[in-house]
């Protein structure tokens, strides 16, 4: 089967959950005999479209200037150069069947030209974009968790994102423009074959705010096998190392696990690994914060995190946001790992409290510090949920019911 994925970026120009997601999925299907394509958009000056084939995939990257938070807002509507160039790929590649993993910064049109060749196509929620025009949940004029949308409130949240000042005389514009948004949107998941929420919470959100239950399972994203042996390396006794790999910025909560670390009584340790170039100002706050006993790793690559991984007793999740998935929680796993993570959004599907983890309030650091105490005053406590810890889906597992989802989709296409 001809599988054509679209993505709003891709590797090496964008390292995140769903264009990993996206590579590893489209290198597994390759693996498995499968012709497989990925589009994408680029952020690069001028305009071009370049092909290039990549671990027996074939990759088409377009570009159209570089875009801001505005102009990836407004490209939802129309970008005439993007759709043609989708058009060029798609009558060269001939999919099957189209699987749409992002359309942050691509036009909704590009779902046209799909449906006018009548390719089906399957949709994943990698997160709350469809929805929500900022992907993350998070009101940008006032820092809180959003329940979904509200277009007044999303126009507030644009322009706040958006840093001008001068553009609150337009939020009542904003607001219905957002609206018609997503209209769009919601036709195009109407639509779509079959959409894949990764866990049990992100189906629940999108049928709270409309999308039709029907429409919707529920998939976990596989897991690539490690790239290092899962098997831990460190004793039960001495130190306890916790460790936090990820985004370095205020809704990742790494803040308030930095100042929980502050007040614990025992031998432990705090590895924080993550870019710290994206919020620099916010890296410069942790490491104010930080006691001695908190190390800071930088960047970590993947075989990077897995041997850390391999050196460390806990895995720690402290999101204040709404998270679709965490990654993370899967790589904790596969190395037998518990986790402690914040009761809020799919870390509450994913980790079970008191099994193979502990689930705590997003936030209230005493709470957080009180939790890793007992990891110390406790010595059974972590010895009980490595027990309860069981393993992620596998990439081969995941790709397996891919492969279903596709069938089904062209035999009803």
């Amino acid at each position: 089967m001809r599988i054509l994925h679209i993505v709003h970026q891709y590797p090496p120009d964008k390292v995140g959950g769903a264009e990993l997601y996206t590579q590893a999925v489209s290198r597994a299907l390759a693996c498995r005999g499968h012709p497989v394509a990925v589009f994408y958009r680029r952020d690069a000056s001028g305009q071009g479209l370049q092909h290039r084939m990549e671990d027996r995939v074939s990759v088409y990257a377009v570009w159209d200037g570089e875009a801001g938070l505005v102009r990836r807002f407004l490209y939802t509507f129309r970008n005439p150069w993007i759709h043609r160039a989708l058009i060029r790929a798609v009558d060269e590649f001939h999919p099957d069947v189209v699987h749409i993993q992002h359309l942050m910064g691509l036009p909704v049109s590009l779902i046209d030209a799909i449906r006018q060749r009548s390719i089906p196509f399957i949709v994943t929620l990698h997160d709350y974009w469809w929805l929500c025009p900022n992907a993350q949940l998070l009101t940008n004029y006032s820092g809180e968790v959003c329940e979904g949308p509200q277009y007044w409130n999303c126009a507030r949240c644009m322009v706040a994102r958006a840093g001008f000042s001068r553009l609150r005389p337009v939020i009542p514009f904003l607001a219905g423009l957002s609206a018609r948004r997503n209209r769009l949107l919601r036709t195009v998941l109407e639509e779509a074959s079959v959409l894949i929420a990764p866990t049990e919470f992100v189906r629940r959100w999108h049928v709270t705010h409309g999308v039709p239950e029907e429409k919707i399972i529920v998939l976990p994203h596989g897991l690539e096998k490690p790239v290092l042996s899962a098997t831990l390396s460190r004793p039960v006794d001495g130190a306890i190392r916790l460790a936090y790999i990820g985004g370095l910025s205020w809704q990742k909560g790494v803040h308030v696990l930095v100042e929980a670390f502050s007040g614990v009584q025992g031998e432990a340790e705090l590895w924080v690994a993550g870019d710290e170039s994206f919020d620099p100002a916010y890296v410069s706050r942790l490491k104010a914060l930080a006691t001695p006993n908190v190390r800071f790793l930088g960047r970590l690559d993947r075989k990077g995190v897995w041997e850390t991984l391999t050196q460390v007793d806990v895995v720690v999740v402290p999101s204040l946001w709404y998270e679709a998935y965490s990654f993370l929680i899967s790589e904790a796993f596969a190395a037998g790992l518990p986790v402690l993570a914040s009761r809020l959004g799919a870390l509450a599907d994913r980790v079970r409290d008191g099994v193979d983890g502990l689930l705590l309030p997003p936030g209230d650091v005493a709470a957080w510090r009180a939790a890793i105490q007992r990891l110390l005053d406790e010595p059974d406590l972590l010895a009980h949920l490595r027990a309860g810890v069981r393993p992620p889906m596998t990439m081969e597992e995941h790709v397996g019911r891919l492969e279903e989802l596709y069938s089904n989709s062209k035999c009803n296409g």
